[in-house]
C-alpha cells in the first residue's frame, strides 16, 4: 500500500474511533427545550406537532451514539436523562392531541426507543439503566413523565459539566413547587414518588434526612408525613 493512502486510511480509522468514543452533544435539546417550553415546564406540544423537525433531529443525534465505558458517568447519565425526556415528548407528540400520558394506554413499555442497534422502552432507561447503573435518587427530578405531578420539564438541556449542580437544582425546584409538595417543620404532604421509588431515598438515610438536603424548610425528624395524589393532566 502506498504511504498517502495508508496515512488516509489512518486517518479515516482514527475519526472513526474518536467519533464512537466521544458523548454526543445536547446543544439542539436544549435550543429546543427554550422554544417549547417555558419557565415553569408547560410544553407547548401544538406547536411541536405542527413542526417536530427540531425535535427529530435531536433524536437522530441521540440515536447516532450510545454511551460506551469512554464516556465519563456524567456524560451517560446525562444522555440517558435527556433520551428519557425527548422521547417522552416524542411520545406525546405522536399521540397528541391527548390529555393525559395514561391515555396511550402502557406508555412506558412501548417498545419506540431506537438508540444505536437497540430498542428500549421507557422503562429500560428508568428501571434498567439510569437506577440501578447510577444509584441517585436526583434523577426523579430529572426524567419527566409528562403529567403535572412530575417534576417540571425544565427549558434547559441536562449537560455533563454542570450535571450535578443541575439534579441538585431540580430537587429543590420540586420540593419548593407547592403545587407538587407542601412542606412545613412538622408536617410535610409530599409527592407519590416518594413512596413508589422510597427504597431509592432511604438507601443512605432516613427519608426526612434526604429530603432536608433539599428542602426550602427544615423538615422536624418526627413531621407527619402523607402523599399528595398525583395529578396524571398532561403538562401543557
Amino acid at each position: 500500500m502506498r504511504p498517502l493512502k495508508l496515512v488516509t486510511l489512518l486517518f479515516f480509522l482514527t475519526q472513526v474511533l474518536v467519533a464512537q468514543n466521544s458523548s454526543v452533544s445536547h446543544e439542539k435539546w436544549d435550543a429546543f427545550l427554550k422554544n417549547h417550553v417555558n419557565a415553569v415546564g408547560q410544553v407547548n406540544y401544538k406547536e411541536i406537532k405542527k413542526n417536530s423537525a427540531e425535535l427529530e433531529g435531536y433524536l437522530k443525534v441521540l440515536e447516532s451514539a450510545q454511551p460506551t465505558k469512554s464516556w465519563t458517568k456524567n456524560e451517560s447519565k446525562a444522555y440517558w436523562i435527556n433520551a428519557y425526556n425527548a422521547f417522552t415528548v416524542k411520545l406525546i407528540v405522536d399521540n397528541y392531541p391527548l390529555k393525559s400520558i395514561k391515555d396511550i394506554g402502557s406508555p412506558w413499555d412501548k417498545k419506540f426507543i431506537k438508540l444505536a442497534n437497540k430498542i428500549y422502552t421507557l422503562n429500560d432507561i428508568e428501571n434498567k439503566i439510569l437506577r440501578p447503573q447510577y444509584q441517585d435518587a436526583r434523577i426523579h427530578f430529572a426524567i419527566v413523565c409528562a403529567a403535572k405531578s412530575c417534576p417540571i420539564l425544565r427549558n434547559k438541556a441536562y449537560f455533563p459539566a454542570t450535571l450535578d449542580k443541575q439534579l441538585d437544582e431540580s430537587a429543590k425546584l420540586f420540593l419548593s413547587d407547592t403545587s407538587r409538595n407542601k412542606i412545613s417543620v412538622s408536617k410535610i404532604e409530599i409527592s407519590e414518588i416518594f413512596t413508589w421509588f422510597n427504597s431509592d431515598f432511604t438507601k443512605n438515610m432516613k427519608l426526612i434526612a434526604y429530603l432536608n438536603q433539599f428542602s426550602p424548610v427544615k423538615i422536624a425528624s418526627n413531621a407527619k408525613i402523607t402523599n399528595i395524589t398525583y395529578n396524571w393532566t398532561l403538562n401543557e
